[in-house]
């Protein structure tokens, strides 16, 4: 197999950025989702919000399933200025952008609690310059909170460090994840896991052939578009649809470095996939059912039994050996194990 397309998301939910090469760190690509955007409710007679379980008092994390306007905002990155840029394009009208740093100086930011899949971190909100012009997009008040250093915790038996039993998922698990902010929590070879506004893991591993058979399910002759699943890395070349559900790990060939990328969950998906990223908006027609098509045969994750699986999770297998290499389009990539069944996803309070 080999590496087909490489992506990266500045800001959670926003368009996808391609990328030809990409270094590995133990988080993730360097600039993926470093940023997230944050509605702020009213307290006087603002409507329930859409993600109660994104909610920390009045401020609610957006993402693309429950605002799928966020479409709507395409990214692109200038390293050699330092900065990314971000332009809305709402149908029918002018499109405007916004360069933001790629690191910004957070000395005198104002700290914030963020909490995303009941992972929390401390974030830093934005100059209010750029919380303005995200406000005038959208029309209500919003925030773009900058992770910074910090990384929130990898709950459940998502990490390849985790105790794989029931009691790795406890009662407890909250107090415990709470109780070690602002560090990250630390596995048993003392390597840090943590993780960005990525949902589960640091990377999300996708084949060409599984996109292809998405695409056999509509009539229409509609193509999948599959940034909609958005991942990082991208593989042609397995043997059939799916194959990856039962991957363990993935060796990566780079310039004569091997990597190898630990497949620890499947990611489950939900009506995210059915947003038209023309609009904005709900598809219209067989697009717009997507998940209804996928929930027919794809649910085949216990630990996610309402939910079609499309993707594997994976972390760095060592991380403090492969950080700062770097992989590329055209890479060669082999299976470096294979499980004998689907593996269950355990993540507490997750909602899918």
């Amino acid at each position: 197999m080999e590496i087909t397309h490489l992506y990266t998301y500045p800001i959670k939910s926003l368009r996808s950025v391609p990328l030809n090469t990409a270094i590995l760190t133990p988080y993730g690509f360097p600039y993926d989702r470093r940023f997230m955007l944050i509605k702020i409710h009213s307290t006087n007679g603002d409507p329930v919000p859409r993600s109660k379980s994104h909610l920390i008092g009045n401020m609610e994390n957006m993402t693309i399933t429950y605002y799928p306007e966020l479409a709507l905002f395409l990214q692109s990155i200038d390293e050699k200025a330092g900065s990314f840029r971000v332009t809305y394009c709402p149908p029918g009208a002018e499109k405007m952008s916004l360069d933001i740093p790629l690191e910004p100086d957070v000395g005198n930011l104002e700290t914030m609690d963020v909490q995303l899949h009941n992972s929390p971190a401390k974030a830093y909100k934005m100059e209010e310059l750029v919380n303005e012009w995200f406000s005038l997009c959208f029309g209500y008040e919003v925030v773009l909170a900058y992770l910074g250093p910090n990384r929130r915790p990898v709950l459940g038996n998502v990490s390849p460090n985790a105790i794989r039993n029931k009691s790795a998922v406890s009662k407890s698990w909250l107090s415990s994840v709470t109780s070690s902010l602002p560090n990250f929590t630390k596995g048993k070879n003392g390597e840090e896991d943590g993780i960005t506004f990525t949902d589960l893991a640091p990377y999300l591993v996708v084949t060409e052939e599984s996109v292809q058979e998405v695409s056999s399910r509509f009539s229409d002759g509609t193509e999948m578009d599959i940034t909609k699943f958005r991942p990082n890395i991208v593989l042609s070349g397995s043997q059939k649809a799916y194959e990856e559900d039962y991957w363990g790990g993935i060796i990566i060939t780079s310039k004569s470095e091997t990597t190898e990328i630990v497949l620890t969950a499947n990611c489950a998906r939900c009506v995210s996939i059915n947003v038209d990223y023309n609009t904005g908006k709900a598809a219209t027609g067989e697009a717009g059912n997507l998940l209804k098509k996928l929930m027919k045969d794809r649910r085949v994750d216990k630990g996610a039994k309402w939910s079609p699986i499309f993707g594997r999770y994976g972390f760095l297998k060592s991380a403090c050996e492969a950080n700062g290499r770097t992989i590329a389009v055209g890479d060669k990539v082999e299976v470096s194990q294979v499980n004998g069944e689907h593996t269950t996803l355990e993540w507490p309070g997750l909602s899918t």
